[in-house]
């Protein structure tokens, strides 16, 4: 890392030195008291954590490597002990996991909590995986099982207190696991035309991959890796199907694939499975199959900042 950033923490601006054939990558992202998380429910150290591992996500997205961040921090002066001790201790789990070093940032204070995260990445010139790219008859993948994290967010929402963080329930929810190795490895194998992070859930994220084409898809809802729920559960309107739909903040990849080399993508990658869920067409719509046999239109119904008027995160 010495290499990368003789410059750190310390002076009025960290010095970057990218890897000789390298690109740099450039994200950045806000963590915000209220809309991403609530004071009341959410652990310091998961909130140090996620706002880290969601903005590494994005340099997943495009088969690259994490190399440093910034780290822009207001809170208010009634959280400079326990709370910002346990958010930091979060932040540097995050940072040694994803080998992303922290190379300074600012902090000032403010009645609320409000974090902004710039990640600068590389990926060997020429190579980064975009959105753009996929043609029809593209098989369409995604990591992981859909809808997860939105489940952890329901039980969250409906306890009182702060989450246990050792819940395994919630760990999806409170700990996303950026797909970095199948990041790079979909890059170096030259199997995906096409790959971005899903952060607003497959219904609103999949258009974007689709318009960067000009292209549509078609979705076999048969075929969704969806998670398991109460009976209780379906019984209030809560559907798997509606969770792998509409469910934000997975932080799985979905990706394109050729189809002569589809059988190149195994099932599984270092325990992370790897489904199958559609493919790319000529026209423009995105249609869902359901398991009936009918096509019907796939509307957005995921993550908007616009539309939500409380914490989704």
């Amino acid at each position: 890392m010495a290499s990368t950033l003789p410059v750190g923490i310390g002076d009025d601006a960290a010095i970057f030195v990218p890897k000789a054939g390298h690109e740099t990558i450039l994200t950045c992202d806000w963590f915000l008291e209220g809309t991403h998380f609530l004071r009341n429910k959410h652990p310091a150290d998961a909130v140090g954590w996620k706002c880290l591992a969601r903005a590494v996500s994005d340099v997943a997205a495009m088969g690259g490597v994490p190399r440093c961040f910034l780290l822009s921090l207001a809170l208010p002066e009634t959280h400079l002990g326990r709370w910002l001790n346990d958010f930091l201790c979060g932040l540097r789990r995050a940072s040694r996991r994803f080998h992303c070093a922290l190379a300074g940032g600012d902090t000032t204070q403010r009645r609320d909590i409000l974090i902004n995260i710039t990640v600068i990445g590389e990926v060997p010139a020429g190579k980064a995986v975009l959105r753009r790219g996929v043609q029809p008859d593209d098989i369409l993948y995604v990591s992981g099982k859909l809808g997860e994290a939105e489940r952890g967010l329901r039980q969250l929402q409906s306890r009182r207190g702060l989450a246990d963080g050792k819940d395994r329930a919630l760990r999806k929810h409170l700990y996303p696991e950026p797909r970095l190795t199948l990041g790079i490895w979909l890059r170096e194998k030259r199997l995906a035309t096409a790959m971005m992070d899903l952060s607003d859930g497959l219904s609103s994220d999949l258009p974007r991959l689709c318009l960067a084409s000009g292209v549509g898809a078609r979705i076999d809802a048969s075929r969704l890796p969806g998670v398991q729920i109460s009976s209780d559960s379906q019984t209030r309107g809560i559907s798997p199907l509606q969770l792998a739909l509409h469910g934000g903040d997975d932080y799985e990849l979905l990706f394109a694939v050729p189809q002569r080399k589809a059988r190149l993508i195994p099932s599984s990658l270092q325990g992370v499975p790897l489904t199958a869920i559609g493919e790319i067409t000529r026209s423009r719509k995105i249609v869902l199959a359901e398991p009936s046999g009918r096509e019907v239109p796939l509307k957005p119904g995921g993550w908007d900042p616009f539309r939500q008027s409380q914490a989704k995160r």
